[in-house]
């Protein structure tokens, strides 16, 4: 009987596209995946290192595994556990240390040697290694992803925003070739792939090497996947403000491929606070390449991310996040409380913001977005909005899909794809939609 194995993943879409290329590995060595944990014999957490929350989650559920494990073996069985990502990468003796239950810890740029590790069973195994050649080059091709699929093209970061751990975990920029990236969107797009999202910690800082010799930003790499047919839809994230060059703004006017929609987080209001955190940009910048993509694109709409509490954050700050709000007008947004993360600038300063503090301010924060949200939502209502319904809803022949402006939007609707609906109604963070035209006849 094949073996079975079950992913877990905590954080952002980069882990995401990890654990689905994991998997891939795990099936090409015989595992079939499950849905829990209770009957796998491998478990693996694909772990975030953002939040402190995140941390706290993944050693509670390192407890119940350990807990399993042990039972497991009292019956006379077993269990593997493997632990990999951003927390694998910084903490690796410490996750044993703190669980000896595990078996394995892989970084995020060492998961394809998860093969070798697993083979070499019966003792743990600590792979955080940032290895010479790129992973994606071991990596087998990618496995049936679905209507809508995640493809990396660049991974790490050297911006060093002193809240942030990702160029410690996730290692200098990379880019990758053209190529290869057009290699795998050929692959998922023969797989019934409509939409690719693609990946990076700073994917609009991509600088993959072309065929020509030259080397392509990611206006080009855009342009070039809007030539391979049966693509519907492109998207990108997450951005940071200063990598938004000229040609990648203008991809946005010119290919209608490229969705509406655009990711860029900005964290802070406060040119002072923006200064704190490294971010490399001030408020005004980041107003004025607000200014430059809505030239390019009036209908575009803005996502972006905030840090409330950053330490030595004012009251006159935060104020200032506040306004930039206001100013912008996000369709939607993520916004946190400033978590203490080990071995970043911050985290070391003595100006910590109270508990109570940031509490009070993410309050106020979150129901600015959230009324943002609420209106950009509510002018939808009796328009026509084509989605990609790609998810079965909670309803029986409801399904979900999302918009061009990546709003979470459900129907009635006989079989997943790109339907057209009337938006009928609202709710609190999704749409309600009535198929029209050909799509009300795949409705009925």
């Amino acid at each position: 009987m094949a073996k079975t194995f079950h992913i877990k993943s905590y954080g952002c879409q980069m882990n995401a596209y990890d654990s689905a290329r994991m998997a891939d590995i795990l099936a090409g060595l015989g595992y079939r995946a499950t849905a829990r944990a209770e009957t796998a014999d491998l478990v693996l957490i694909n772990t975030c290192h953002i939040r402190e929350k995140a941390d706290d989650k993944l050693y509670s559920d390192l407890g119940r595994l350990g807990l399993l494990k042990a039972e497991r073996r009292a019956a006379g069985g077993d269990l593997t556990i493997a632990v990999a990502g951003c927390v694998a990468q910084a903490e690796g003796e410490e996750l044993l240390r703190r669980q000896p239950a595990i078996d394995l810890v892989v970084g995020p740029q060492s998961y394809h040697r998860l093969p070798a590790m697993l083979a070499e069973n019966g003792r743990a195994r600590i792979e955080t290694d940032f290895p010479p050649e790129p992973k994606f080059d071991r990596l087998p091709p990618p496995g049936r992803r679905g209507l809508s699929a995640y493809l990396a093209v660049q991974e790490g970061c050297d911006k060093f925003c002193s809240f942030c751990v990702v160029p410690y975990t996730r290692g200098a920029e990379y880019s990758r070739p053209v190529a290869a990236v057009e290699d795998e969107a050929r692959r998922l797009i023969d797989q019934g792939a409509l939409e690719i999202t693609l990946l990076g910690q700073n994917v609009n800082a991509y600088h993959g090497a072309a065929g020509d010799g030259g080397v392509a930003g990611l206006g080009a790499l855009i342009r070039r996947l809007a030539l391979l047919p049966g693509l519907k839809r492109i998207r990108y994230t997450t951005s940071h403000p200063g990598d938004m060059d000229d040609d990648l703004i203008r991809a946005h006017a010119e290919e209608p491929k490229l969705m509406p929609f655009l990711h860029l987080p900005v964290q802070s209001g406060s040119d002072r606070v923006l200064a704190a955190m490294n971010r490399r940009h001030t408020a005004a910048d980041y107003l004025r390449q607000v200014e430059r993509l809505r030239r390019a694109r009036p209908d575009l709409a803005l996502s972006s991310d905030f840090i409330v509490g950053h330490p030595g954050e004012t009251e006159a700050d935060f104020q200032a996040t506040l306004d930039l709000v206001a100013a912008v007008g996000f369709a939607q947004a993520y916004s946190f409380k400033y978590s203490p993360r080990p071995g970043t600038p911050a985290a070391a300063r003595e100006d910590q913001i109270s508990a109570v503090a940031k509490d009070e301010r993410l309050v106020r924060l979150n129901a600015l977005i959230q009324s943002q949200q609420q209106a950009f939502n509510r002018g939808f209502v009796g328009r026509p909005l084509e989605v990609l319904f790609d998810r079965p809803g909670r309803h029986p022949g409801q399904r979900i899909g999302r918009s061009p402006y990546m709003q979470s939007v459900h129907a009635t609707i006989a079989a997943p794809g790109l339907v057209e609906v009337e938006i009928a109604g609202i709710g609190p963070v999704s749409l309600a939609g009535v198929p029209i035209g050909a799509g009300a006849e795949r409705a009925a």
